[in-house]
């Protein structure tokens, strides 16, 4: 008869090397792209962690870490997007209008859809091709340009306000 020992915690997988080297050299520039995508410097550190223990979960199936946690972070922004478009859905309205000073360029990014905005950032921040992009969004390379372009003409509108 075997017995089991219930004291001992199970066997947790050791990290993989190539998973750490994306963690070590691209930690900053992910961090800098939730940002730039969630709009929320506070939450942008906190989403890439997410996507490196996501990645890391998924174990063997990844066969090349970057764009996967990439493609993690862009999906972890998009939840905290809208979980956050639902809290200020149901949130009464303030008793008296606020003055706010009002960042011009956050604002004009808040106009866009989450695809065109997150594919202006993956376009001219991370400099990505359109291959990329669409596959780190899940959609085709003609969607990607379509946002991008529908998304700088709504851009330059708002800024010419």
């Amino acid at each position: 008869m075997t017995t089991v020992r219930l004291d001992t915690p199970p066997a947790v997988p050791a990290w993989d090397d190539a998973l750490v080297n994306v963690y070590e050299q691209h930690f900053a520039a992910l961090v800098r792209m939730a940002y730039l995508v969630s709009g929320r410097a506070d939450r942008a550190e906190e989403l890439v962690q997410d996507a490196f223990v996501r990645t890391h979960g998924a174990g063997s199936r990844v066969r090349d870490p970057l764009p996967y946690v990439r493609t993690a972070v862009l999906n972890g922004c998009r939840s905290f997007g809208r979980r956050q478009k639902l809290e200020r859905e149901r949130q009464p309205p303030p008793p008296d209008p606020v003055p706010l000073g009002a960042d011009e360029l956050w604002d004009a990014l808040a106009t866009l859809t989450d695809r065109q905005r997150a594919a202006i950032v993956l376009r001219f921040y991370c400099d990505l091709p359109d291959a990329d992009i669409a596959a780190a969004i899940g959609c085709r390379e003609a969607t990607i340009r379509t946002s991008v372009h529908r998304g700088l003409a709504k851009l330059r509108k708002e800024i010419d306000r």
